[in-house]
C-alpha cells in the first residue's frame, strides 16, 4: 500500500488525533495541507512532517465556512497539483447537560463538525469529480454519535449527522469513484484524558508506556496513532470498494458499525391504536428497546486510581 503521489487535506490536524492521520498519511507517501486555527501549532505540524522527509503546507483558518473549505481545497491544488484525499477530523466540545446547553454552546459544536464536515466535503467533492480521478472523503464520527452520551447533546447530534451524511455521500458519489466511509475513534485524547476511568492509560500513553491490556483490548481504547493506520488503508486504492461504512478502531479492536436496522416488526391489522399500542407493545417491544450511551465493564484494581477530592 502506497499514498505515493497522492495529496490529501485534513482538517483539525495541528495536534491529537488529526496530527497523527497527517503524520501517517505522509509517511505513506501523501502531500499533506494541515489545518488548525493556530498558526504556531499549524507550522510545528507541517515542521514534525518535513522532519520526517514528507511534504506539507498549513491552512489557519476555523472549519465551518465555504470560504475555508475553498481555500483548503484551493491550496491543496496550488501547492502540489491535485487533490485525493480529504479527512474532517476538526472539532471542538462544548459539554453540558441539556438545560444548561446555550444557543452558543449547541450552534458552535454544530457548525465546526457538522457544518464543516458539510462545507469541506462539499468543496472537495466537487473538485474530484471535475478532476475525474476519484477520491476518498474520510469523516471522523465518535461512539457518541452511535450511542450517545450525558452531558454531549450537541456533539452527539454532529457526529450523527455525520454518518448519516457519509452514507448518503456513498450513493451519490460511486458514480465518480469517489467513496465515503466514517471512522468512529476510541483513544487517549483530551477529552479522554479529564474521565477518571481512563487514567491509567493516560497515564501510560503520557509516558510513552505501553497501555494495560485491558484498555487495549477488551475496551479497545489505544493511542492517536493506533487510529491513524484506518486512516491511512481507506485512503488507499486498497480500500477503493469500501464505502458508505462506519468503522470502529481503537487499541487492538477493529469494528464494523452496523446501520440501523428494525430490531422487530410487528403488524395489527387496521393499524396501531393507542389502545392497541397499550394492549401490546410491553410484550412485543417493550423487552427489546435498545441501550444507550456506552458501558464499561469495572476497571481491574490494579488499575484503579483515587478519585480526587
Amino acid at each position: 500500500m502506497t499514498l505515493t503521489g497522492k495529496v490529501a487535506i485534513v482538517t483539525g490536524s495541528g495536534r491529537g488525533l488529526g496530527l497523527a492521520y497527517a503524520q501517517e498519511l505522509a509517511r505513506q507517501g501523501a502531500s499533506v495541507v494541515v489545518n488548525d486555527v493556530d498558526e504556531q501549532t499549524a507550522a510545528a505540524a507541517v515542521a514534525s512532517i518535513e522532519s520526517e522527509g514528507g511534504s506539507a503546507v498549513a491552512v489557519v483558518a476555523p472549519v465551518g465556512s465555504s470560504e475555508t473549505a475553498d481555500e483548503l481545497v484551493r491550496t491543496a491544488v496550488e501547492q502540489f497539483g491535485r487533490l485525493d484525499i480529504l479527512v474532517t477530523n476538526a472539532g471542538v466540545l462544548r459539554d453540558t447537560v441539556l438545560w444548561k446547553m446555550t444557543d452558543d454552546d449547541f450552534d458552535l459544536v454544530i457548525n465546526v463538525h457538522l457544518r464543516g464536515t458539510f462545507t469541506c466535503v462539499r468543496a472537495a467533492a466537487t473538485h474530484m469529480r471535475d478532476a475525474g480521478q476519484g477520491g476518498r472523503i474520510i469523516c471522523i464520527g465518535s461512539p457518541t454519535g452511535q450511542r450517545g452520551n450525558f452531558g454531549q447533546t450537541n456533539y452527539s447530534a454532529a457526529k450523527a449527522g455525520i454518518v448519516g451524511m457519509v452514507r448518503t455521500w456513498a450513493l451519490e458519489l460511486k458514480r465518480a469513484g469517489i467513496t465515503a466511509n466514517a471512522v468512529i475513534p476510541v483513544a487517549a485524547t483530551a477529552m479522554t484524558a479529564t474521565v477518571p476511568y481512563f487514567a491509567a492509560a493516560v497515564e501510560a500513553d503520557a509516558a510513552g508506556e505501553p497501555m494495560p491490556a485491558f484498555f487495549r483490548h477488551d475496551l479497545g481504547f489505544g493511542t492517536s496513532t493506533d487510529v491513524a493506520g484506518l486512516v491511512s488503508y481507506l485512503a488507499s486504492d486498497a480500500a477503493s470498494s469500501v464505502t458508505g461504512q462506519a468503522i470502529g478502531i481503537g487499541g487492538d479492536r477493529l469494528q464494523l458499525w452496523s446501520h440501523p436496522e428494525p430490531v422487530v416488526t410487528e403488524y395489527h391489522e387496521g393499524g396501531w391504536s393507542a389502545a392497541a399500542l397499550e394492549a401490546d407493545f410491553p410484550d412485543l417491544i417493550g423487552s427489546h428497546q435498545q441501550t444507550v450511551g456506552e458501558g464499561f465493564p469495572p476497571l481491574p484494581d490494579e488499575l484503579q486510581r483515587p478519585v480526587q477530592a
